[in-house]
């Protein structure tokens, strides 16, 4: 049963092993070991990030394709949630047409992209991805009567997702059972069963084959396989799953606005994370979405208590003001790329294989 939900992708790693299980149980029983609304907003946004990450891990991980358009069809599922929901009101058949039209949308724009652009040569394709993310942008942020402009626009779920949904007036294990507690854990369930989907991708033929484009493209057509096809399939398939992460992440907010969904400091961030946990691993998605969004969320609290714990010295204390959280999680990430630079799970998994090879000599 194991073997079939990982898609025979074992982390083939022990200590991998270890920070996967301890992640997957830490995302389940967030509400009850972290509680406050703080810790349950970060597991939140783990869960979006690590779906829209493991999404552009398919295209440059996997397939080797650069794209700056991929938050792109992040915005566009969290725009499709909430104009649904604006225009009709809460309610599931707004989410559901809201996330189905944006599906449909991204479909088409990625299929337009890819026949249109992967033709061209790498660097070309990526500075026009970069072009039409931008476009997109600055069309959201000037459409104020559909998009709610620069404002964005707020909505309401449905009753059972509202916070203000009570399933039992008496606390479990001294936690409220409410809407935001359903509301987290349909994005969790839904979170899981994507990186699954997303694995059992991966690790089938037509992922195989795309990984052998990765590696050389004019062998791969050489040898009978539509190159532009399976890259253009990819790339479809990416944004579908970029579009399902944004749905989740204007669900959860019940918002969204051009800055929320369609920055390019996202963009920036899912090439950190890609970095971070390892491109080519769609564990590495999980593992750099939850150093990276932690370490975003904590690291100005650390900040200050080192701050005030070093008063005494005025020069560590002045450097280590939460105002520069930006310096410390930039030498965080560098130091992070020197001592793993193919990540934190192809590191390990080196480490596993060199362990293997040492056992078995």
């Amino acid at each position: 049963m194991l073997t079939r939900l990982l898609s025979n992708d074992f982390p083939r790693n022990r200590v991998l092993a270890v920070l996967l299980v301890a992640l997957l149980l830490a995302l389940a029983f967030t509400p009850f070991l972290f509680p406050g609304v703080k810790a349950l907003n970060v597991a939140a946004k783990v869960l979006v990030f690590l779906v829209l990450v493991a999404s552009f891990d398919l295209l440059l991980g996997y397939t080797g394709i650069v794209s700056f358009a991929h938050t792109m069809f992040y915005g566009i599922g969290a725009y499709g949630i909430a104009i649904a929901s604006t225009r009709m009101g809460a309610g599931w058949g707004a989410l559901a047409l809201g996330l189905a039209a944006a599906l449909a949308l991204s479909f088409v724009l990625a299929l337009v992209v890819g026949l249109f652009s992967l033709r061209v040569k790498a660097i070309f394709f990526t500075m026009i991805t970069l072009a039409v993310a931008a476009a997109f942008q600055t069309l959201a942020s000037q459409l104020s009567d559909f998009t709610g402009g620069e404002d964005g626009l707020s909505f309401k779920v449905p009753e059972l997702l509202s916070p203000s949904f009570e399933l039992s007036d008496t606390p479990f294990l001294g936690v409220n059972l409410d809407g935001r507690l359903l509301c987290y854990y349909l994005l969790f369930f839904v979170a899981l069963g994507l990186l699954l989907a997303l694995l059992r991708i991966v690790n089938s033929p037509f992922g195989r084959v795309l990984q052998a484009i990765r590696e050389n493209e004019f062998r791969a057509e050489a040898i009978g396989y539509r190159v532009v096809v399976y890259r253009t399939t990819s790339s479809v398939l990416s944004a579908l799953f970029a579009c399902a992460a944004g749905a989740m992440l204007a669900i959860w907010l019940r918002y969204n606005g051009p800055d929320t969904s369609l920055s390019f400091e996202i963009m920036i961030d899912v090439l950190l994370i890609v970095v971070i946990g390892g491109m080519g691993t769609m564990y590495g998605a999980a593992i750099g979405s939850a150093i990276f969004v932690i370490a975003q969320s904590y690291l100005q609290d650390l900040l200050r208590l080192g701050s005030e714990a070093t008063a005494s010295l005025p020069w560590l204390s002045a450097l280590l003001s939460p105002d520069r959280w930006l310096l410390w999680l930039g030498l965080l990430f560098v130091l992070s790329v020197y001592y793993f630079p193919t990540g934190v799970v192809g590191k390990l998994r080196a480490m596993g294989q060199a362990r293997g090879r040492h056992t078995g000599s």
